[in-house]
Order: structure tokens, then C-alpha cells, then sequence
């Protein structure tokens, strides 16, 4: 079974996003970026794998300035996470994705454990 992800075009399917899910990561890329095109899969695989309450958006920074821009969003990729409708981590460029699982751990399991 494929990981079930979603697609943010605007601010308003954002704050959808943020109201429906308790976890959620945005992930923000453009098609132009190679290490993001090659590192969103291992996301997905993480939170598949570890994290199945996570849910991942994926924002195409070209195409949807406006959340970009209301996240101060400026290079790619960037991972936003939020619990609760609150950011609680942001990651950009240079990270891995053990980082990232010690980053979604302890939150994770304050609210789902």
C-alpha cells in the first residue's frame, strides 16, 4: 500500500489542513530541486513506517507563493511539522532523516501514546 499524502495549492486548503489533522507535515519543494525530489520519498517511508498519524502535504513553493510566503518559506526543501495546529519543528536543506525521527518522537508520542 502507497502512503497516503496531499497537495496544499492554497492558504485556504492549508487552514483545512491544519483544523482537520493533529499531525502534519508540509513539505515544502518545487520540481526544480533535485535533493527534495529525492529526499521527499524518504519522508514519506519514515512516517509511514514510525509515524502512520503523521499526515504529509506537500506545497510546491513555485506554484503556491502565498503559503510560502506566510511560512517564511525561502529555500527548498523545508519540512514544516505541526501538532495541534502549532509549528513545532522546521527543517531546511541540510537534514537527515534520523534527525528528523528524533525530532517527530517525542511529540508524537505526548499525543498519540
Amino acid at each position: 500500500m502507497a502512503y497516503d499524502f496531499g497537495f496544499l495549492n492554497n492558504m485556504d486548503e492549508f487552514q483545512v489542513a491544519l483544523q482537520e489533522n493533529d499531525a502534519m507535515i508540509t513539505y515544502f519543494n518545487s520540481s526544480s530541486c533535485n535533493v527534495g525530489e529525492a529526499l521527499a520519498p524518504k519522508v514519506m517511508k519514515l512516517l509511514e513506517e514510525k509515524f502512520p498519524k503523521v499526515k504529509f502535504f506537500y506545497v510546491d513553493r513555485e506554484l503556491s507563493p502565498d503559503i510560502a510566503g506566510y511560512y517564511s518559506v525561502f529555500v527548498e526543501p523545508t519540512i514544516l511539522i505541526f501538532f495541534t495546529g502549532k509549528e513545532t519543528l522546521r527543517k531546511s536543506r541540510h537534514f537527515s532523516i534520523d534527525e528528523l525521527k528524533a525530532a517527530i518522537q517525542r511529540p508524537y508520542q505526548i499525543l498519540f501514546e
